[in-house]
């Protein structure tokens, strides 16, 4: 048996949900003092009203080591965790240290690994879709491991967001130049670098130039497309989403194509229009 433990930024389509083999591990978010956990209770349209008129911003804080070590217990003799990027968060050293617990007091009852994503969001989704593609192929646990780490660094994640306001309140980005994006209505195409940080790819006037730049950009560094899945996800702008989906149609054949909701913490990235893209 295995299980797929994965940080709640890795959304999960309602079928993985329902499959048995998944349990997420929620990280928590804070708006001006308001803490929100990031599971089933997430109301989105709440809080996008609450970082819309924040000063501050949000915060995110990662699931401790003993939310790790709970979640590995079970009857699954081969547990892998799937986790945030270790730039960008603290939920893979922590999923590591419960790893650690959990052996110190269990011994070498089961398989372990953590997984650093290198990505966020839907990215992390498509890995754990890896992992049980080679579980249910019959790979043993250390193949599985092997072939996965692979495809973590074949994938690639983009996205384009809607404003700049939240990376301007959490003192990502300068005032001035948020002023000077938003005022000139520049929308910056940013990825992920190989080692998991965001980096920006290139910027566009207006959001529609932005998305077709995100898409001429992941075509061209793709390879294989059509036995590669694309995963896409979006912050309250599903016909957004729809739209950037038919655009690849029009260019690529891809093995298949999801979109989903963004959950609490790619909410918190992403912002309110904002849309994210890994293959």
């Amino acid at each position: 048996m295995y299980k797929i433990v994965i940080d709640s930024c890795g959304e999960l389509p309602e079928e993985l949900k329902q499959d048995g083999h998944y349990e997420t591990v929620s990280l928590e978010l804070e708006v001006d003092g308001c803490r929100i956990r990031d599971d089933s209770t997430f109301d989105q349209s709440d809080f996008l009203r609450r970082v819309r008129e924040s000063l501050k911003g949000p915060k995110s804080s990662c699931p401790s080591p003993e939310q790790y070590m709970d979640a590995y217990e079970g009857e699954a003799d081969h547990v892998y965790a799937v986790t945030l990027s270790g730039g960008l968060s603290g939920s893979y050293n922590s999923a590591v240290l419960g790893k650690n617990l959990y052996e110190e007091e269990h011994g070498d009852t089961k398989k372990i690994y953590v997984f650093n994503s290198k990505s966020a969001s839907i990215g992390e989704t498509l890995i754990g879709m890896k992992i049980q593609e080679f579980e249910e192929a019959g790979c043993g646990f250390e193949e599985v491991v092997e072939k996965v780490e692979e495809y973590i660094k074949s994938m690639n994640t983009y996205f384009v967001l809607e404003t700049l306001e939240t990376l301007r309140k959490n003192g990502r980005l300068s005032n001035l130049k948020a002023f000077i994006a938003n005022s000139l209505n520049i929308k910056p195409v940013m990825g992920s670098t190989k080692e998991g940080l965001i980096c920006q790819l290139g910027q566009a006037r207006g959001m529609n130039k932005a998305l077709e730049r995100m898409v001429k950009d992941m075509i061209s560094k793709t390879k294989d497309c059509e036995n590669r899945i694309l995963a896409i996800s979006h912050c309250n702008c599903p016909e957004r989403a729809k739209a950037v989906k038919e655009k690849i149609e029009k260019i690529a054949k891809f093995k298949k194509i999801i979109i989903i909701n963004t959950a609490g913490v790619s909410s918190m990235y992403a912002n309110d229009g904002g849309v994210i893209m890994a293959v």
